[in-house]
């Protein structure tokens, strides 16, 4: 039988008093807005925007679009290895509450939405840079990205997570820039037109070691499709206003650190690769670190090989080799 871990979560709601926890990894999007002297007018206009696309999507029985306003909570992931109360901030994600003011009810929102783990940070910017540094033209190693992917399907089988939360996670994330989109015929009444790739990037190849399948959506007013990573069925597991959740929250972040794609000045068409070099784009009012935020995902790779995989690697790697995941049955879109 597999080692045992032990999982705490931890919840902390992000708002225009958010200070960033000591665990949170500064490069996170959230964490970045929430410092410096615009931190407060950042949290708030961020909040704003978040609400403001909510109910532009949310629109029916809501004719002053005011109707709901949106939650968000920052939940972190703390584990214990050797049972001995040291404990690693192995993942955040943020989990979103809908707020209905003419039910005067709390509706729950998607958990999920963004996704930050300094294991990741480790797998980029450690070992994969290790790796091409020393093998130029050749493929990620094989195993790249396998203790991650066991450790976060580990945290979701955790008595933990299943106390908490009822649902699967799902991660929305910015489209690959490496990549070409196209769009199909198929249309979700929330989550908008859908597009399709040939080749899926190394995040895609990544996830599906997380036990998640991805698919692409464009939603009504957007500028582009955004990436959608979930287990099971996207679109009969979520209720329509989880969804809209997920999108006002994830689409807000990435305008603001995504500008040149995500508040380009026009959508993407049929055929669709994006670009950070596209200069057609409008700036929102809210100050974002972006180069900050790339140097210190190296720092904070580094960070994580010496306190997590250096003094856990034996352990690590026993319980890696015996634990049993389930990745989705193909990596072909879904249908």
């Amino acid at each position: 039988m597999s080692k045992e871990f032990s999982c705490a979560i931890k919840r902390i709601r992000f708002d225009e008093n958010y200070h960033p926890a000591d665990s949170t990894r500064l490069t996170t999007n959230f964490a970045n807005l929430a410092r410096g002297e615009h931190r407060q007018e950042n949290l708030r206009k961020t909040l704003t925007m978040i609400n403001n696309r909510f109910n532009a999507l949310a629109h029916w029985d809501n004719p002053t679009a005011d109707r709901y306003s949106v939650e968000v909570d920052i939940i972190s992931v703390d584990m214990d290895v050797e049972g001995n109360g040291d404990t690693f901030p192995i993942i955040e994600m943020l989990k979103t509450t809908i707020v209905d003011h003419k039910e005067h009810t709390r509706i729950d929102g998607m958990i999920g939405n963004s996704f930050s783990s300094y294991v990741r940070d480790y797998d980029f910017s450690v070992v994969l840079l290790d790796h091409f540094d020393k093998n130029p033209s050749s493929p990620p190693p094989v195993d790249f990205g396998d203790l991650h992917g066991k450790l976060f399907q580990y945290l979701l089988n955790s008595a933990a997570y299943q106390a908490n939360f009822n649902k699967q996670p799902v991660i929305c994330l910015s489209v690959s820039t490496s990549k070409t989109y196209q769009r199909t015929t198929n249309q979700h009444p929330v989550l908008g037109v859908e597009y399709k790739q040939d080749d899926y990037s190394l995040t895609d190849d990544y996830f599906h070691k997380m036990g998640l399948t991805v698919r692409y959506f464009m939603p009504a007013g957007s500028a582009a499709p955004l990436a959608f990573y979930f287990a099971g069925d996207l679109l009969s597991d979520y209720t329509d206003l989880e969804l809209i959740s997920a999108i006002s929250t994830m689409e807000t972040f990435q305008k603001i650190y995504r500008p040149e794609i995500y508040n380009a000045n026009s959508t993407a068409g049929q055929v669709y690769q994006p670009s950070l070099k596209y200069q057609d784009y409008s700036l929102t009012q809210i100050v974002y670190d972006r180069a900050e935020r790339s140097q210190m995902a190296v720092t904070q790779g580094k960070f994580t090989e010496e306190q997590f995989i250096q003094p856990y690697q034996d352990i690590l790697e026993e319980w890696a080799a015996s634990y049993d995941v389930q990745k989705p049955a193909t990596k072909k879109r879904a249908a």
